[in-house]
């Protein structure tokens, strides 16, 4: 006989009361009994939590470490965690560090959201500034990281984009700083890599998103060309697996790293002109239908942080001294 999911209360309500638990205490809630951590493990809980509106993204960060959030031990150096800003309840939480990283993350690592899971790319060691071909994915449900397969190749400031639990990386130079139009393909399940078609052309410093059933990679330059940003954008179709390059997609000299947005009409967009707030080293995380955005007016000013809902109004984000570094790069996760 089945063990009733809470005593004394009919399936369809013990259910209701469930997928209303905040996402925050899904680890604790895991303890309960085995069928309840069958249901948070599986990825029923949250199937029911989406289908039922329950579900909703966070932003995570990249963002310097104050010396607040080191617990008050000033560092000599720069360090980098990872931050999560919940826009529902305005609730902040810092990661715990990866393991083996005492330094922080690497720096100019990639951020990939999936379905309950963070997943952490590539960058370089904070100490040695060697660049790395690490995998790191953080379980929201079991608050842990775990080490996951290697890239299969070292690359830096590379695009990323995700669609059903799949990473598509381009992109991005290798270890003697040349462009790459080299692509492939992380299943998170499976924690398989595989390769994909290259691009028809290299493109360093690079940014992807995902449109429809699209992976664009957007703007960058080749090894000749350094520093020379381009207008155009190597396109996936998901369904045929073939590229194609969009001339005039992006403004082109100008870097598409962490600003690059879809307008309502389809087409790119640059976060980095909606304010001038925000023009200075703009990052811009979708959160559903409201984007988060940080930045500064100008050069060495403190970054602020803002939301902007569907309407296109921003209004500034009340930020707690500890999580006042500035965001290097960021993603959503749905939870």
């Amino acid at each position: 006989m089945e063990v009733e999911l809470i005593p004394g209360l009919p399936e369809d309500i013990a259910m209701g009361c469930l997928i209303r638990l905040p996402h925050n205490t899904h680890h604790v809630a895991r303890c309960v009994s085995k069928r309840w951590r069958n249901l948070i493990d599986g990825g029923d809980l949250h199937r029911l939590r989406k289908q039922n509106g329950e579900s909703y993204r966070v932003a995570c960060m990249v963002q310097a470490l104050t010396t607040e959030a080191w617990g008050g031990v000033r560092k000599s150096q720069t360090a980098y965690g990872v931050s999560v800003f919940d826009p529902v309840s305005n609730d902040w939480e810092l990661l715990d560090p990866i393991p083996g990283h005492p330094n922080g993350l690497p720096l100019f690592c990639q951020l990939a959201g999936t379905e309950g899971k963070l997943v952490v790319l590539g960058g370089w060691d904070p100490v040695s500034w060697d660049p790395v071909r690490d995998v790191w994915v953080y379980d929201f449900k079991r608050k842990s990281w775990r080490r996951c397969a290697d890239m299969p190749s070292v690359r830096s400031f590379f695009a990323v984009g995700v669609m059903n639990d799949v990473l598509f990386v381009a992109g991005g130079h290798d270890m003697s700083k040349n462009a790459l139009k080299t692509a492939c393909v992380y299943d998170v399940g499976r924690d398989v890599w595989m390769e994909a078609p290259e691009m028809g052309e290299e493109r360093d410093e690079c940014e992807g998103v995902v449109i429809g059933s699209e992976f664009w990679v957007v703007g960058g330059y080749n090894t000749d060309a350094q520093g020379r940003f381009c207008g155009s954008a190597d396109v996936l179709d998901l369904g045929s697996g073939k590229w194609r390059t969009v001339e005039g997609a992006w403004f082109k000299g100008r870097s598409p790293r962490g600003c690059v947005g879809v307008g309502k009409g389809g087409g790119l967009v640059s976060w980095a002109d909606v304010d001038p707030a925000v023009h200075i080293g703009t990052c811009a995380i979708g959160v559903g239908d409201r984007t988060i955005l940080s930045g500064c007016a100008r050069p060495g000013a403190t970054s602020g942080l803002f939301l902007v809902d569907a309407k296109g109004e921003m209004e500034a984000i009340a930020v707690p001294v500890e999580f006042s570094g500035f965001v290097q790069s960021g993603c959503s996760v749905e939870l």
